[in-house]
């Protein structure tokens, strides 16, 4: 909303426009607080049963403590799965939509094809030549300064596909010919060294250069994983894996993950709501319930953003660093409704 409020002083952003960008960013937001929400509802809910001894009158009747938060739990699992398909269906469009309505507002360009240092590394065979073998190794190394309307501009393509000779390719502008299933390259040099020193040079003005179109796709991929649905997430960890790209392709693996974890933590504070609410004599005010509900989002988030980090950068597994926040809260709450059960 601030950044908004900026760009309608600073900008000259319509309010109308800056109202409908809100809403259409609501949705990321929402998410969020789906998990807040099941913790505060059945914290509240009951921690009211247990003031009002319904609870307690449950107990004498032999209902068992599980059996009372048998609903909340279900309630729960109703809320992870409405949380994901909120999440992979409406989040990742909307939050696009924002962006192209903000843009076509402020007079940009609206064109969803369009990135930044695009790289892209090619592993294949590498040929031998004399004495040498073939070998198996890096054959093309892509990078691309911008990507603009389906151009490429002030790319770099370095071929290490024969063994003994290096070959650098310099363009203003590069474009994919669907007809060749070639990139064409425009205006430009290509740089040859070998192994015993000679360099040759060649100006073009067209070249066409065998390489397939994966730095395309990779251009076209949205910045944030935020904005990508679980099935667009794999393969934009498939496009990075192939292009040599490991952080990246690891950084999506624990996004991948983070995109079902997130809705999980729905049933996790279901049952640590429950188990905190159901403990006998608790009488816990809408404000404490809210004060608790904050203090545990908060140090979840901690805890998974921690772990998150880690496995972004390598320390542990993705699926290791997803699940854990997970898998340790769950604990925390078992630990609660048996304490709750005594």
């Amino acid at each position: 909303m601030f950044e908004l409020v900026r760009k309608i002083v600073e900008s000259g952003l319509p309010f109308q426009i800056a109202l409908q960008v809100l809403i259409l960013r609501l949705p990321g937001f929402l998410v969020i607080s789906f998990p807040m929400a099941m913790l505060m509802a059945t914290l509240l809910a009951y921690s009211k049963l247990s003031a009002n001894s319904e609870l307690k009158a449950l107990h004498s009747v032999g209902v068992t403590t599980t059996r009372m938060i048998a609903a909340a739990l279900a309630l729960g699992v109703f809320m992870t799965c409405l949380t994901f398909l909120f999440n992979d269906i409406i989040v990742p469009q909307s939050n696009r939509n924002a962006e192209v309505t903000l843009k076509r507002a402020l007079g940009r360009a609206i064109s969803t094809e369009k990135g930044e240092d695009i790289i892209y590394s090619k592993f294949g065979k590498i040929k031998g030549s004399g004495s040498i073998k073939e070998s198996d190794g890096l054959t093309q190394l892509f990078y691309a300064k911008e990507f603009r309307k389906s151009v490429m501009r002030d790319v770099t393509v370095l071929d290490f596909s024969r063994s003994g000779y290096t070959q650098m390719l310099v363009a203003q502008k590069a474009i994919w010919n669907e007809k060749e299933s070639m990139w064409q390259f425009q205006i430009g040099r290509i740089l040859t060294l070998a192994s015993n020193g000679n360099t040759t040079t060649v100006q073009f003005d067209s070249y066409l250069y065998p390489l397939v179109n994966a730095p395309t796709k990779i251009a076209k991929l949205p910045k944030d994983a935020n904005d990508m649905t679980v099935l667009e997430a794999i393969k934009a960890k498939k496009l990075y894996a192939e292009a040599g790209n490991i952080k990246e392709a690891r950084r999506m693996r624990v996004r991948i993950q983070e995109k079902f974890t997130l809705p999980m933590a729905c049933l996790v504070f279901s049952l640590i709501g429950s188990s905190l609410g159901a403990k006998p004599n608790t009488r816990t005010s809408s404000s404490q319930g809210f004060g608790i509900s904050v203090i545990l989002i908060l140090f979840y988030y901690v805890l998974s953003f921690t772990f998150s980090s880690f496995g972004v950068k390598g320390t542990i597994a993705p699926f290791v660093a997803a699940w854990s926040p997970i898998v340790i809260s769950m604990l925390s709450g078992g630990f609660l409704l048996r304490q709750a059960s005594r």
